[in-house]
């Protein structure tokens, strides 16, 4: 781990934790000092769609004000700026990132289309950096696909800068932009008999991310009283993959955090397995690469997506509870 001002940089971008990224305004102080030391793992403070037009140079001066508190927790601090169609995503970048000293983790890029628009911010960023005196490639960059363009080219997106951290569906804007004939945001379209409406696009991104070793996250779902949908929602990227997804009042907070943080029961298991798998591996345990863990064949593939439930739940702050472990005696 490496410390710059308030800022802790880790070696490995792909270990943070993203299960619940909180949306506030930037216009609206009182919201941003509320979301300090709320049990998000991440809270982006929005210059975008939540902000009103006339409002928003003044929002970036709220949001370097909201940024140098001292009292944050240890959510993650992402800034979203404005997309590159409209006249604001240079000034976002150049009045937040050099007043904020160093408190800007991650910039939130919306609407992106092209390789080319990530790597537009990586360079601006490069000289912001070099400018305040702040390490070449501290801020990461979350790129948001909302729109058919930005999904065809998705996986170039994906690869277009070390600073990608991860991949975001918008899914209010991709409904638009493709004309699903719903008004709810996230809601499978009614006349759709079967299927998923939003399959193709969930596993697309998935794929694109996980191909470069990044984070993939859901977008939003709007209702925020409607607890039960929110959790369907989340449960199913969860169940694809997912690493998190966005929320936009703190009540969705800890059902997201649970969601996508391993099951209890899955990440005892998990560990057994890690275990059980070293020792049959060692000399002493035989040097076998296939082994049985209670009554489960396991081999390299199996130790590997135990592995990655093993380090979501370690990252998760989860210890193992069940009592005793899987029988791992018996080796094929």
């Amino acid at each position: 781990m490496t410390r710059v001002g308030a800022v802790t940089l880790p070696s490995d971008r792909s270990t943070l934790l993203r299960r619940s990224v909180l949306a506030v305004p930037g216009s609206n102080p009182s919201m941003m000092s509320k979301a300090r030391g709320l049990p998000a793992d991440a809270v982006f403070l929005d210059l975008e769609d939540a902000v009103a037009p006339a409002a928003k140079v003044a929002a970036r001066a709220s949001v370097v004000e909201a940024l140098r508190a001292d009292d944050w927790g240890s959510q993650r601090r992402m800034v979203r700026v404005n997309d590159w169609t409209t006249a604001h995503t240079l000034r976002d970048l150049t009045d937040v990132v050099g007043p904020a000293g160093g408190r800007v983790e991650v910039i939130v890029l919306p609407k992106v289309r092209s390789a080319g628009e990530v790597q537009a911010v990586d360079l601006i960023l490069t000289q912001l950096e070099r400018e305040h005196d702040l390490p070449v490639g501290a801020i990461g960059i979350d790129a948001q696909i909302e729109d058919a363009r930005g999904l065809l080219h998705v996986d170039a997106i994906a690869g277009a800068s070390p600073r990608v951290e991860a991949l975001v569906f918008g899914p209010g804007d991709f409904m638009a932009d493709i004309g699903m004939r719903t008004l709810t945001v996230g809601a499978q379209p009614p006349g759709l008999a079967h299927g998923d409406a939003y399959h193709h696009v969930l596993m697309s991104i998935l794929v694109a991310a996980r191909s470069h070793g990044i984070a993939a996250v859901d977008g939003p779902w709007v209702q925020v009283r409607d607890a039960e949908g929110f959790a369907a929602s989340a449960r199913h990227a969860a169940a694809l993959g997912y690493d998190g997804k966005w929320v936009l009042h703190p009540t969705q907070i800890a059902a997201a955090n649970e969601i996508f943080a391993p099951r209890q029961d899955d990440f005892d298991r998990a560990v057994a397995i890690v275990e059980a798998y070293a020792r049959h591996l060692s000399a002493e345990g035989g040097h076998r690469g296939a082994v049985m863990v209670g009554d489960e064949m396991v081999d390299e593939a199996g130790h590997r997506i135990a592995r990655a439930v093993a380090a979501a739940g370690r990252a998760a702050g989860m210890s193992v509870t069940a009592e005793g472990t899987p029988d791992a005696d018996r080796a094929q």
